[in-house]
């Protein structure tokens, strides 16, 4: 049937207006996924019955279906909405800039021909001086929009400008002005006539859209539009810290405002995943119960859903966590993050086959965003293709991102001079983008020269004297340290193969700090794989909930079937 159905959309031929057609848009979606899921998972009983052939006849079928929604989802602009400028004769702590930019990506982010670039990777570029042709190239767009607010005593007004992202050249712009109480009660001041002149000189056509369900209070508004600026400043000493505060203090004001739970919830998890916090599954904690009060106010919180998917690792139930990963996705499948975190959650389970169109989509959109290239590079590795890893992993140090992940690759060719060299310089990162762990003093520069040297000589020299040596040291470590689970115990640990130690750690606590390098288990390279080779694997498997995931989802690439020989019909 999945054969004769081809690459044709589901529930095709039905046309009852523009409420219908989104309507169906999201349905067609969340039921593509969940077959996806369901084929997966017949797909690998038939492969545990000795049928490899029906296997990958339905595989085959199935991979069809998603060339062509990934053809269709990357089809039309691409787009970057760059910061507005913001001139104010009042004065005081009013974002309203950025709620110009959240609004004009929210409703041209609806727009199935429309593909916006991610936010981090736009943050990174506005460092550097470039052109706006520069900033077109950077970040692979065919549009960029800028412009400028500002607000006198009459009132607000808007520039809004369309650029050519080839040549830097404005083909159209326009000025709207309004109250403040129609910026913020409504938000109509960036409406259906904007964004319809945007699309129309693009060429597209953009179904009617109504503004999010947000809030008419301007103090919670103002503090939402504060605290989300904030928040995009992880590294900024204290910015964490005040965004929460800014966003609390917003919805103390209007308990009701869905998209600032949001925002609050993802505030959460980056102080989990991105700062050397000592309460990291507390983080995680509160970010969940954040992100549930979002989705009961406002069910098309995509983001939120994949919040609570991040969580559910932490509860050892990643089959949960997946299922939440889809559901983001569904419901919002435009977010970077969004496509991010559920690729990340594919790769997590092994199933890089699966995930890799997810990553490479989420390294389109945010392409000056080094993590979204680790992800790739491990990625690559899992799937043997070991030059297009050190590729992507070159592009990741030559964006200023740590180049651990590139020895990685660099060990997996077989270059361990090389992967010695790339782990030891990545020495420079820490305290900024390598985060400090938690409790962990200021090392001097000689200290810390001399960990790196034991640390890169120990997982990539190849020499079992200097992994033993490492592998003793991360033993102590995690018997001492105040987050005996960090990332800088359970990175190398994964890389070096010291199974025992991989186990134990993350059968005891997963936390989203600790939860990305779990891709890197997929690596079948020695050391690596040994952990995955480790007679204790599958319990292990079993413990953390993975077992459970392949069982509904599918098995990984390197696990085809259940290896425990136990076979049954699927329901």
């Amino acid at each position: 049937m999945i054969e004769d159905i081809g690459d044709r959309p589901l529930l095709d031929g039905f046309s009852f207006g523009a409420s219908f057609a989104a309507w169906l848009t999201e349905r067609r979606d969340a039921i593509e996924h969940r077959l996806d899921a369901e084929v997966r998972r017949v797909v690998s009983w038939l492969n545990s019955r000795d049928d490899p052939e029906t296997a990958a006849r339905l595989e085959a079928a199935l991979q069809i279906r998603q060339r062509e929604a990934y053809r269709k989802r990357g089809a039309g602009c691409r787009i970057a909405v760059l910061p507005f400028h913001q001139h104010d004769e009042i004065g005081g702590e009013l974002f309203l800039s950025e709620g110009v930019v959240d609004e004009l990506s929210s409703r041209l982010g609806n727009i199935q021909d429309i593909t916006l670039a991610g936010r981090t990777s736009i943050a990174a570029l506005l460092e550097r001086d470039y052109t706006l042709q520069q900033m077109g190239s950077e970040l692979g767009v065919s549009h960029l929009i800028e412009g400028e607010v500002r607000r006198t005593h009459q009132g607000i007004s808007v520039r809004i400008a369309l650029i050519d992202g080839r040549y830097g050249t404005e083909i159209w712009s326009d000025f709207v002005s309004g109250s403040i109480e129609e910026f913020i009660g409504s938000r109509d001041m960036i409406g259906a006539t904007v964004i319809s002149a945007i699309t129309r000189t693009l060429g597209l056509s953009a179904p009617p859209s109504t503004s999010r369900r947000m809030t008419t209070n301007r103090d919670a508004y103002a503090l939402y539009l504060q605290g989300r600026a904030l928040a995009q400043r992880v590294g900024v000493d204290g910015a964490m810290a005040k965004a929460i505060e800014f966003l609390e203090e917003a919805l103390d004001t209007d308990p009701e405002f869905a998209s600032c739970w949001t925002a609050l919830a993802d505030a959460h998890i980056s102080v989990a995943a991105l700062t050397p916090s000592v309460e990291r599954v507390k983080n995680s904690r509160d970010a969940a119960q954040c992100a549930q009060c979002a989705i009961s106010l406002d069910p098309g919180q995509g983001h939120a859903f994949s919040i609570m998917g991040i969580h559910e690792w932490t509860q050892f139930n990643p089959a949960r966590a997946l299922e939440l990963s889809f559901e983001a996705f569904a419901r919002d499948p435009n977010d970077a993050d969004v496509i991010s975190r559920l690729g990340s959650c594919l790769l997590y389970l092994g199933k890089t086959r699966e995930g890799l169109p997810f990553i490479e989509q989420s390294v389109a959109r945010d392409p000056i965003y080094g993590r979204n290239h680790v992800m790739l590079s491990s990625a690559y590795l899992s799937i043997g293709e070991v030059d297009k890893a050190i590729a992507a992993g070159q592009r990741m140090v030559d964006l200023g991102f740590p180049g651990m992940w590139l020895a990685v690759a660099y060990m997996a060719a077989g270059d361990h001079e090389a992967a010695v060299k790339a782990h030891y310089d990545s020495r420079i990162y820490l305290g900024t983008t390598i985060m400090r762990p938690p409790g962990m003093p200021v090392m001097d520069d000689a200290a810390r020269d001399a960990y790196f040297d034991i640390a890169a000589r120990g997982i990539f020299s190849g020499k079992a004297a200097d992994r033993a040596v490492y592998c003793q040291m991360l033993d102590g470590l995690h018997a001492t340290m105040a987050d005996p689970y960090d990332s800088s115990i359970a990175f190398p640990a994964i890389w070096m193969g010291h199974a025992d130690l991989v186990m134990k750690l993350y059968s005891e606590c997963i936390h989203p700090a600790n939860m990305f390098s779990l891709m890197s288990l997929w690596i079948d390279i020695d050391p690596i794989n040994r952990t995955r080779l480790h007679p204790g694997f599958m319990l292990f498997a079993e413990k953390i909930g993975m077992v459970e995931a392949w069982e509904k989802f599918g098995w990984p690439d390197l696990i085809p079937h259940d290896p425990r020989n136990t076979s049954s019909d699927p329901d």
